[in-house]
């Protein structure tokens, strides 16, 4: 069974982050949320492995020294470099839970960024201060659960219009904004196409890329939406015969996208 990892904020947890101050043999005294979780929730004892991160790409392997007192012992140290072509998920604000069940399951998937959009036809609303730590909570315990090096950077909260400046933005930097649409006339095949391109394009210069999935509320993007978004340059498509939940279609473009990508071996 893979080591449990667990996510530290190096702004609040007194946890070095520079490698050269961290090395085999180093004792770490864990903070307090983490020594709770390790030792009193998942029963760690001495002995036992555990990985920590700092949600950027750093992962230290470290051994259970002294549950009581919260210490660790620093095994090996590395840092993990981020992917050339980024996933990111525009995710359409829904009730019931739905859109944060969409950034559970595309963390796990290894989506790099998210980005809450406040949709025409969005019945929930987003409130900074809670909302935003709500998604938070959600995109850390997702990160830990998947053994992830990198937490997904959650973006401020975008209005439609906001949208359509990341498509504009995405046709100037050579990247793809993909637009799930039940009436579209385009396939996903097309979709993957237009996406393997741009991993050539990507393997070939060097230069960073993303690739954007953008996903509506319950009752779908409103055709203005999807009509000023294609204008500014997103492809629309429709991903498959079945119509998708808010919290599902996302997750499952980027199982898709993730291949494309070679993520999946």
């Amino acid at each position: 069974m893979t080591d449990a990892l667990f996510l530290f904020d190096p702004q609040v947890d007194d946890v070095p982050v520079n490698s050269d101050e961290l090395h085999a043999g180093w004792k770490l005294t864990l903070p307090a949320h983490i020594k709770r979780h390790a030792v009193q929730a998942m029963r760690l004892k001495a002995g036992d492995s555990l990985q920590l991160s700092d949600g950027n790409g750093l992962r230290i392997q470290a051994v259970m020294a002294d549950p009581e007192a919260g210490l660790a012992e620093v095994v090996e140290v590395g840092r993990e470099p981020e992917p050339l072509t980024r996933l990111a998920l525009i995710q359409a604000l829904a009730k019931t839970g739905h859109d944060e069940q969409a950034i559970d399951m595309a963390t796990q998937i290894g989506v790099d960024q998210v980005v809450p959009w406040q949709a025409d036809r969005s019945i929930a609303k987003w409130k900074v201060g809670r909302t935003d730590k709500k998604w938070n909570s959600v995109l850390d315990a997702a990160t830990e659960q998947s053994r992830r090096a990198f937490k997904p950077q959650l973006e401020a909260c975008a209005s439609s219009k906001e949208v359509v400046a990341i498509c504009r933005r995405a046709c100037v930097h050579g990247d793809v904004v993909i637009v799930l649409h039940q009436d579209a006339t385009d396939t996903w095949s097309g979709v993957e196409e237009k996406v393997a391109q741009l991993v050539e394009r990507t393997l070939q210069d060097g230069r960073p890329r993303t690739v954007s999935v953008v996903v509506g509320p319950e009752g779908g993007i409103s055709e203005q939406e999807v009509a000023d978004f294609v204008k500014a340059g997103a492809v629309s498509c429709v991903l498959g015969r079945n119509i998708l939940r808010a919290a599902t279609a996302g997750p499952v473009a980027l199982s898709l996208l993730s291949r494309v990508l070679g993520r999946y071996e």
